[in-house]
């Protein structure tokens, strides 16, 4: 499954499709935007230090992660150096549209209300999106 998310450029619009990113791949692409490229191993070590998968299931995700061309790799010889093609931060206005759009019919009010009726926030919190939501109105 992909998501259609756009993208504004200064020259006008263009539309880049960020592929639909599991749980357990989500953390193997945090591991790739902290550090790129990285061969299978890093990837491997880096992931059994924050989890106990076995290397054939990150090697798993790896493979499934680049289907889907959310990462890519160069190879040189037998060793594959990976790379992310889509960063953070268009993953997670990704993930906070199909969030909104499945929970709340994409619209952000609700959303917002149901936040702040749930959570406990302390006065920086509310200090700090008193700030944001000034910001947006100028």
């Amino acid at each position: 499954m992909c998501i259609t998310v756009v993208i504004q450029l200064k020259g006008g619009n263009e539309v880049k499709t960020v592929p639909h990113i599991t749980d357990a791949e989500w953390e193997v692409m945090k591991v790739l935007w902290n550090e790129s490229p990285r061969t299978a191993n890093d990837v491997i070590d880096a992931m059994q230090e924050r989890t106990e998968w076995k290397p054939k299931t990150i090697r798993t995700l790896l493979n499934r992660l680049a289907q889907k061309q959310a990462i890519s790799f160069t190879q040189e010889n037998r060793v594959y150096a990976y790379f992310p093609l889509v960063s953070e931060g268009e993953c997670v206005k990704s993930e906070t549209q199909s969030f909104l759009k499945r929970i709340y019919g994409g619209a952000f009010k609700p959303m917002l209300v149901n936040f702040l009726k749930e959570e406990q926030l302390s006065e920086e919190d509310i200090k700090e999106l008193r700030d944001m939501l000034d910001g947006k109105s100028k």
